[in-house]
């Protein structure tokens, strides 16, 4: 018997071993995680849906320039994100203002959760769901200097942005001590932070770089609507792992953040074709597929406060808007666009931003606030100093790293090069061969 009770001690020990680790890794949801990550995917696949989009509204002649520009998005921000991009956007608040670099290099973000930000799921896989985020918001900026900026000056325009301008603004509305965060704006998927800042940052870079050469002048049509098409259905896709997921959690915030992200988009679709169709005499396919992204911009800081009928709300006034600054204001303020850039994504998520000021109700999150409908005019006012925050924000500090970056190389293509076309000047390469 004396025998008998060191070994049941031993075996006791040895077995509250694995206990304690398990215990350790049962604050990681094998649900959550699953989400997060799937929707990680999600929001990746939209980058190259992106360049669709952008790549069949181009000229046959800067067709492959213009994908480019999105792919090399994907790959520069996947390393300067792991390397300080991170660790300036989330780590450690210094003066609410930006995140230092205690997290350069991923240094202390682990397979452990980070309860500040996700309590259920890996820091590592907070960081690389966010790093999506990152990804695509300097792609958007693309489509407003598509077929005239120069591949160099939009490599060292990519670091830059995302350095100067992202991070900032994203740990000023996400991080902890942020101080838009601590003003209590709401912004559930980045309205501020990926919307306005590519739409006001890409009528910037347009308005620097001139017009292309022929504008208004000859016909540039879209070269593939099949193709925009298909990018538009993949970003339409992957938003729901850009929406939903960002209740980092699988829940019951994200299958509404789902509904409600897949309404918005359809009744802005609706929207867009039918005020395009009073206006323009026929509803196109190209006016169709811009309606669904503008109704994704508009629902995305909303999608975890608000419920289906709102969306709806949201969504129809989104297509009307987007298309209005489209179709009458650009022309009649003669800036050169290419791709809509801030007609959908700069207009389109400051009325989203609004409009959560106005919709949110804490029946829907809880850990959110009420909005203007909902018994809080106050929220609105939250909401409109975190859109002007960002709108002046973005527009000075891309103007100053677009001089910093012409200084070191020419911004924009030559004439030869720009007549004809970045595909075969710029990359050696042509998109067809007919």
């Amino acid at each position: 018997m004396r025998r008998f009770c060191p070994l049941v001690l031993a075996l006791l020990l040895l077995l509250s071993i694995p206990g304690s680790a398990w215990a350790s890794e049962s604050k990681v949801d094998a649900g959550d995680t699953s989400w997060v990550l799937v929707s990680t995917a999600l929001v990746m696949l939209m980058t190259p849906g992106l360049a669709f989009f952008y790549g069949g509204m181009v000229r046959r002649k800067n067709a492959l320039n213009t994908l480019m520009l999105s792919f090399v998005a994907l790959i520069l921000i996947s390393v300067q994100w792991v390397l300080w991009g991170y660790s300036l956007a989330f780590g450690p608040d210094h003066g609410h203002l930006i995140g230092g670099l205690s997290w350069l290099g991923l240094k202390g973000v682990g397979a452990e959760p980070n309860p500040d930000y996700a309590a259920t799921i890996p820091h590592l896989a907070f960081m690389a769901f966010q790093m999506m985020f990152a990804i695509i918001t300097v792609a958007l900026i693309s489509g407003a200097i598509v077929e005239r900026m120069r591949f160099p000056a939009f490599l060292a325009f990519v670091l830059l942005w995302s350095t100067f301008v992202y991070a900032p603004l994203a740990h000023w509305v996400w991080g902890v001590g942020g101080w838009i965060r601590n003003l209590g704006a709401l912004d559930f998927a980045g309205g501020t932070v990926v919307h306005i800042s590519s739409g006001v940052s890409g009528l910037i870079a347009a308005l620097l770089l001139g017009r292309r050469r022929g504008y208004g002048e000859e016909p540039m049509l879209p070269h593939n609507l099949p193709m925009t098409l298909l990018g538009a259905a993949l970003l339409w896709f992957g938003w729901f792992g850009f929406n939903a997921g960002s209740a980092l959690a699988a829940n019951d915030l994200a299958a509404s953040a789902f509904v409600v992200t897949n309404t918005a988009a359809a009744a802005a679709a609706l929207s867009w074709m039918v005020v395009e169709w009073l206006h323009h005499g026929k509803p196109t396919a190209l006016g169709v597929a811009s309606g669904c992204v503008a109704g994704l911009v508009a629902i995305t800081p909303a999608s975890g406060y608000v419920s289906a009928l709102p969306a709806v709300i949201i969504g129809l006034v989104a297509g009307a808007v987007c298309y209005l600054a489209v179709a009458v204001l650009k022309p009649r303020l003669g800036y050169d666009d290419a791709l809509d850039v801030f007609g959908v994504h700069g207009i389109g998520g400051t009325w989203g931003a609004l409009a959560t000021g106005l919709f949110a109700s804490k029946a829907v999150n809880a850990a959110g606030a009420n909005g203007l409908f909902f018994g809080n005019p106050a929220q609105l006012g939250i909401q409109a100093v975190g859109v002007v925050a960002t709108w002046v924000f973005a527009a000075l500090a891309t103007l100053v790293i677009l001089k910093v970056v012409g200084l070191l190389t020419p911004l924009r293509a030559t004439y030869s090069e720009e007549v004809s076309g970045l595909d075969i000047t710029l990359h050696g390469e042509e998109a067809y061969r007919l």
